[in-house]
């Protein structure tokens, strides 16, 4: 059997053999298509994998740093026009902006080969390092807008919102802040060790906050399409397996009949239990909203070096208070990104290899807190302190928070014994190396319980310890990132919302 030589006519895109990447990539000529195609297959590869950029407000800028977001008002009505009077209007309408920006840089996925030519020359090894190079990116992307859901839940809103109420102070649309569902059978939400039974009443907690967020989203008149629910695989199949019989005692009366099993008489909500939906694209529809699975919930540690997934805004300790559940409409965040891909290589003489990068610009901005909710169980429970939910569980800052805005520590966690909703809490001004039990009990009695429960879960974003006092006080790695930044400022003059004048998000120090 004879081979073709090997010559640059039968190396596909390659003008000679001893030309280098400079004549891989040429402007003209055979080579000049190396760089596109294989863009093109990576900005495939991120379409594909990529999960929150398209359930969210996203949009392409072409050039410059910004985009903003135009806000408006109601405008005036006359009830009454009677003959003879002049309509002057306008004069409660009100048209401001919010302004998004990009990151202060790229993200980039890279790689080093040492034989460019099975790149060039072979489909399925160039596919396979585009669709890793693409994956790579969107899975950083995901991560980055999965942890700005969870900030813009614990957003308060502005105070002079134009949309928040019409001339007669009734329609309140905006000018609220995100939700925090805090429920200690969250506990439960995808934890392997925990009983069938205790992840079932986990999964029908969250259908009920599900219905609640969608209850809140019509009374403030916001858009009840596009509201969707994130949570991880293991939450999604417990979801998906409601209903199913575990044991004998489920068979009791037909019971056992699924929830989700595409029964039309049950409600139809999913799919047959003869297809298994384990793909991560999979879907369930549960009262208008749409429940996804991700492996980039907001619950990790990004304040470390090796955990960083971004600028400042994005690195929050989000292991503190970990999300069990994402629940919001698609208005809640934006999301820039420059248009396209920028892909580079060169070749490194010194080291025998090609070196090959792809880099892509973003960014993120709270627009509407009001349609953000979290789900979380018992703050701290699970990370480092002595799995108790009576001990003080962290220490964290939030700025410009109407409350605790200087470093509190934060305990005592109580829920009710029939709904499991946090219904207590302690927290104090201490510096958190004396008393495990601090003063100041807020409960739900308090008409800003709501208000102070997102203060809470925002100081956890800006946590610097967990456990409390001297002795059992965790520091957690890398805690430079500090306290945690209002991105969206309560303010009389909402032109400042985007001023550069804090290391975290976009508000002004």
């Amino acid at each position: 059997m004879s081979y073709p030589d090997l010559t640059a006519a039968n190396l596909a895109y390659r003008d000679s053999l001893g030309g280098g990447i400079s004549l891989n990539n040429p402007t003209t000529g055979a080579g000049r298509l190396v760089l596109p195609i294989w863009a093109g297959e990576v900005i495939h590869a991120y379409d594909q994998y990529n999960v929150f950029e398209g359930l969210v407000d996203s949009k392409t800028i072409s050039s410059g740093t910004m985009m903003e977001f135009p806000v408006t008002g109601y405008v005036d009505l006359n009830a009454a026009w009677q003959a003879g009077e002049e309509l002057i209007g306008g004069t409660d309408s009100k048209s401001v902006t919010f302004r998004v920006t990009l990151d202060k840089r790229p993200m980039a996925a890279h790689f080093e080969l040492d034989n460019i030519d099975q790149m060039l020359t072979q489909w399925e090894f160039r596919s396979e390092l585009a669709r890793q190079a693409g994956r790579t990116l969107a899975d950083a992307r995901d991560r980055q807008l999965g942890v700005y859901i969870a900030r813009a839940a614990s957003e308060e809103g502005l105070a002079n919102d134009p949309r928040a109420t019409d001339q007669f102070g009734f329609s309140a649309v905006g000018g609220l802040s995100g939700k925090v569902f805090c429920n200690s059978l969250f506990d439960n939400l995808g934890k392997a060790s925990a009983t069938a039974a205790q992840r079932t009443d986990a999964a029908l907690k969250l259908l009920e906050k599900i219905e609640e967020f969608q209850i809140r989203l019509q009374e403030v008149d916001a858009p009840t399409e596009g509201v969707y629910c994130a949570v991880d695989p293991r939450t999604f199949q417990d979801i998906r397996a409601l209903g199913v019989a575990r044991d004998s005692s489920d068979l009791a009366g037909g019971a056992g009949r699924p929830f989700f099993g595409g029964v039309a008489d049950a409600g139809g909500l999913g799919a047959g239990l003869g297809q298994g939906m384990f793909a991560l694209a999979d879907r369930l529809e549960y009262q208008g909203c749409t429940i996804i699975k991700t492996n980039h919930m907001p619950n990790k540690n990004y304040t470390t070096a090796a955990g960083n997934i971004g600028d400042i805004r994005y690195n929050r300790s989000c292991h503190v208070c970990p999300v069990k559940a994402l629940i919001w409409q698609q208005g809640c965040i934006a999301s820039l990104k420059m248009t396209g891909l920028k892909v580079d290589q060169v070749d490194d003489i010194r080291r025998n290899t090609v070196f090959t990068v792809a880099s892509m610009m973003g960014g993120t901005g709270v627009l509407k807190p009001e349609h953000a909710a979290v789900c979380i169980g018992t703050p701290g429970l699970d990370n480092g302190a002595d799995g108790t939910g009576d001990d003080v569980a962290f220490e964290g800052q939030c700025v410009h928070a109407t409350n605790f805005a200087a470093r509190h520590t934060f305990g005592d966690f109580g829920f009710d014994t029939s709904t499991f909703d946090l219904i207590n809490f302690d927290a104090t001004a201490s510096d958190g190396t004396g008393a495990t039990n601090p003063v100041g009990d807020i409960s739900n009695a308090d008409a800003t319980f709501d208000l102070e429960t997102n203060n809470m879960y925002a100081a956890s974003l800006g946590a610097t310890h967990i456990g409390a006092g001297a002795a059992d006080a965790v520091a957690i790695t890398d805690a430079v990132a500090g306290s945690m930044y209002y991105e969206y400022q309560k303010s009389a003059d909402m032109s400042i919302f985007g001023s550069l004048g804090a290391d975290d998000g976009l508000g002004s120090a």
